[in-house]
């Protein structure tokens, strides 16, 4: 029997479940993928990786697209659409507010946010660790920063995570109401930011952080020997984020253009095609990770693309980093019999930002 050929299709019920052996398949099968649904995408490490820094790769042609699939030019407040000089200058005026010290003098206020949620959790005697602690934790520290008053925070939730479902249309189809929600959004957040404080236009996303604290205590708890090992020596937290992010990190993929004909892989992708770096796949590159379907809490040299790489290099890593460890450490410490509630869990169907729908745990 003729094997199938293996394709790039984020939509089918097995993928949104398990991507992982689908990007095995591309990975060894078809490591530069010509998707029928006009776009590449590529798996290996150091396809990903070389996209990610190569100045022939940039945002440059995505107002085009952007344009075409929102109806409108809906990203143009954000940096993350834009090649330097323009990022360049953009970038600068954020960075300060994230870098390691500033970060660092955070985290007793983190600590307090998230000791509240854990508390509020236990006073009521069950737990969503999505609903009850990855989402609000994100939104009121970013909210705290950005001096966004705490009646307006669930409103600002709602905003962040409609334009975080929209993002999967930049690529694939995508229903309309997603699209239309996502627009309205992106709108009704650039308008009040520029009524808040006009020189703080950022688009902050907070399903990243949540995602990856569920996607990581999910993985803990599904990994009982590494949750015990972490459980006996706390000390290991830096490694078991970095391990973390790599195994099932919030981000699947992100997108670039050729600004000339590329050869890679023995294929030519053309100027301006769009292309689609895998990150879930190349942070399982067993030509860069031993074992990579493994998790192992004190993985070394662990250099994953999760943040992405090159001047897009994820500016609120600092701060996730940091989260996630305050959060997952609390977890652990003040319900030391945390373990899941259910075995059936639904995975959301976007397939940009990797996430649960709910993960409810006993304790």
């Amino acid at each position: 029997m003729t094997a199938t050929r293996v394709e790039f299709n984020p939509f089918l019920p097995e993928f949104i479940e398990n991507p992982f052996p689908v990007y095995h398949r591309l990975r060894t099968e078809d490591p530069v993928h010509e998707s029928p649904m006009g776009f590449w995408v590529l798996t290996r490490y150091d396809d990903v990786a070389g996209m990610l820094r190569d100045a022939r790769f940039g945002r440059k042609g995505f107002d085009t697209l952007l344009q075409a699939r929102f109806g409108e030019a809906g990203f143009d407040l954000s940096m993350l659409f834009r090649d330097p000089p323009d990022h360049t200058r953009l970038r600068a005026l954020v960075s300060k507010a994230f870098t390691p010290r500033v970060v660092e003098e955070m985290r007793g206020r983190i600590q307090e946010i998230v000791d509240a949620l854990l508390d509020r959790a236990q006073d009521v005697g069950r737990m969503d660790v999505i609903a009850d602690l990855a989402y609000p934790l994100p939104v009121i520290v970013i909210c705290e920063m950005l001096g966004v008053p705490a009646e307006n925070r669930d409103l600002f939730r709602h905003w962040s995570v409609d334009i975080a479902r929209s993002l999967d249309a930049i690529a694939l189809p995508t229903e309309p109401e997603v699209i239309e929600r996502g627009t309205a959004a992106r709108h009704a957040l650039a308008d009040y930011f520029r009524g808040l404080i006009a020189e703080r236009r950022r688009r902050p996303k907070a399903d990243l952080l949540s995602d990856l604290i569920a996607n990581g205590t999910l993985a803990l708890l599904r990994h009982p020997a590494e949750l015990r090992a972490l459980r006996a020596d706390p000390g290991l937290i830096g490694s078991a984020v970095e391990e973390l992010l790599r195994y099932d990190g919030p981000v699947q993929r992100t997108g670039r253009m050729p600004n000339t004909d590329v050869a890679l892989g023995g294929r030519t992708i053309p100027k301006g095609a769009l292309v689609l770096g895998l990150i879930g796949a190349a942070n399982r590159d067993p030509a860069h990770f031993p074992d990579p379907d493994r998790l192992d809490i004190t993985r070394g040299d662990n250099r994953h693309l999760a943040f992405g790489w090159g001047i897009h290099f994820c500016l609120g890593a600092p701060l996730a980093r940091l989260e996630a460890q305050i959060a997952i450490l609390a977890l652990l410490r003040q319900l030391p019999r945390l373990a899941l509630a259910t075995a059936r869990l639904e995975w959301r169907r976007a397939s940009t930002l990797r996430g649960l729908t709910a993960l409810p745990v006993t304790f």
